[in-house]
């Protein structure tokens, strides 16, 4: 038996990337997944690559709406949520304190703060006592990297929301951790000069970029009884980059 084995979970943000390395893993350790994307043909991808044991439900975290129509979908299909793994976040960088937009802002808080904080709230009537809940974080939650302030910021509140929830939840044995990733090989470095990425690979005191699998592997233990005396945490997964 996988050690998912018959669990419920739910992974927004999961069409590409770290969720969907942690969705395939959830569902290969014996869980079924629900997961979230903004573009439906994104969506449709995902849960082929997937394969099995997974319904794919298109929404986008920041909105109330696609969060309940999420959770009713849920509850009709599985009736319960074991295994949250609030995923789903934006980030706008190379924006300095003098260009930051209230547009802008208000898209990131929108999705990385509200949306996380309304995917976890909504889950909670589904979900049962004892069950884990992990928010995607990053290590700018401690690394204050200049042109980032607005997506920093946002991860902090990620981290504080934790540390509040586990006694908030206290009574419900419910665990809510959070996984924090350094620089890994997604999407984002699609095209991005070599030069460019040693740049980033300079800061990595094991020398090299961190891969999807890592993270979704991070997770795997913050969801499964390997983790059952661990809450309240901000597990980096960097390579040591928060050391420097």
């Amino acid at each position: 038996m996988g050690r998912l084995e018959g669990k419920i979970a739910v992974i927004t943000g999961a069409t590409s990337g770290m969720a969907l390395a942690t969705a395939k893993l959830f569902v290969a350790e014996g869980a079924y997944v629900f997961i979230t994307g903004r573009r439906q043909e994104q969506l449709d991808k995902a849960v082929k690559e997937i394969g099995r044991n997974v319904t794919g439900v298109q929404g986008d975290a920041g909105s109330l709406s696609d969060l309940d129509r999420l959770y009713a979908k849920v509850k009709a299909e599985k009736g319960r949520v074991d295994i949250l793994f609030a995923s789903a976040g934006v980030g706008e960088f190379g924006v300095p304190i003098e260009s930051v937009t209230e547009a802008g802002f208000d898209k990131i808080i929108n999705v990385n703060v509200k949306g996380t904080l309304f995917t976890v709230q909504k889950a909670l009537p589904l979900m049962p006592d004892g069950g884990a809940i992990i928010m995607n974080g990053s290590i700018v939650s401690v690394k204050g990297f200049g042109g980032l302030s607005v997506y920093n910021a946002s991860k902090a509140a990620v981290r504080s929301f934790a540390r509040s929830w586990t006694m908030d939840l206290k009574a419900r044995k419910i665990r809510v951790n959070v996984v924090s990733p350094g620089t890994i090989d997604t999407a984002i470095f699609v095209g991005v000069p070599q030069e460019v990425k040693d740049q980033f690979v300079a800061l990595i005191p094991m020398g090299r970029i961190g891969l999807p699998e890592e993270i979704a592997k991070a997770v795997l233990f913050l969801a499964s009884d390997d983790s059952s005396f661990v809450t309240g945490i901000e597990l980096f997964v960097d390579g040591g980059t928060v050391q420097i």
